[in-house]
């Protein structure tokens, strides 16, 4: 069976870097807020102080993970906290602004783990697997949500994965090693693009936001479009595509507007045809994908 090698045609037509760019800036971005971490620990450089659940940046501006923060009014109530809803604010303006699931593919240190097991599914010509319902991970937020109401602790937090990720990275505590290999396996073996696309609770939460953002990834030049289907191998989500490509016989804009999507910018990279792009636009709540 000849595997198609994702981007070639891409690369050959706009040149390397136009075929990689986003993914590169995916990287920088996810590297350079760990390293940004790792430098009060490791230099006593202390830009941001924290983690991923709870941060200050410059002892001024802070950050408040919305699960945390959901978890924790549900487990101690409002008063208790009250000291994170400024963080949770500031959370909500910069992801509502860049669209929720963006934190999926621009900060979550899983999303490289991620994203290695899907290419590596490509190339060695995995097909099938489980493929969960999308909503599954609603499921799993509103369990952690109960969990934390019921036993009045942040339970998630005990196993969840970006937690120990981080602190495996920053504090060198291999231990937590082992969310990194099981999801790791879990997306190459069994579901493609499973722990976040049918998982995680984290990435449902954040999906919200992205029916409000203006910020949309926007099948510009659909009539170019060839049908080489290399956006959908590459996406990680990719029943998001074929509304805002296919949709002009349905009346249907060329903006993604399925709250799913991850603005991660591979269907921009990977495209030969350069049908799509990255577009501003305020959103239409109506024809937004739960």
């Amino acid at each position: 069976m000849k595997i198609p090698d994702d981007g070639r045609e891409a690369r050959e037509k706009k040149g390397w870097w136009r075929a990689t760019r986003w993914l590169w800036a995916r990287r920088l971005v996810q590297v350079g807020v760990m390293g940004l971490f790792l430098l009060g620990p490791l230099a006593g450089v202390w830009i941001i102080q924290g983690n991923l659940s709870a941060s200050y940046t410059l002892e001024i501006l802070p950050m408040t993970d919305l699960l945390w923060f959901v978890q924790m009014v549900a487990a101690a109530g409002w008063p208790v906290a009250m000291q994170a809803t400024l963080g949770a604010v500031v959370v909500v303006v910069l992801y509502g602004l860049a669209g929720g699931r963006s934190y999926c593919a621009w900060l979550c240190p899983l999303n490289p783990v991620t994203d290695l097991a899907a290419w590596l599914r490509r190339r060695l010509g995995i097909t099938g697997g489980w493929r969960g319902e999308r909503r599954m991970r609603n499921g799993v937020l509103l369990l952690v949500v109960l969990l934390a109401w019921v036993t009045g602790m942040p339970v998630w937090e005990w196993f969840n994965p970006v937690t120990w990720t981080q602190r495996g990275i920053i504090f060198a505590a291999w231990s937590g090693l082992w969310a990194v290999v099981a999801i790791f396996l879990f997306d190459l073996l069994i579901a493609p693009h499973g722990w976040c696309g049918r998982l995680c609770p984290t990435g449902a939460l954040y999906a919200q936001l992205g029916r409000v953002t203006p910020l949309f990834v926007s099948a510009i030049r659909r009539e170019a479009c060839t049908d080489c289907h290399a956006c959908h191998r590459v996406c990680p989500e990719p029943a998001v595509i074929d509304p805002a490509l296919k949709g002009a016989v349905r009346g249907v804009g060329p903006r993604i507007r399925d709250v799913t999507c991850t603005r991660c910018g591979r269907c921009i990279d990977i495209c030969p045809e350069e049908v799509f792009d990255f577009d501003f636009h305020l959103p239409n709540t109506s024809r937004v994908v739960p």
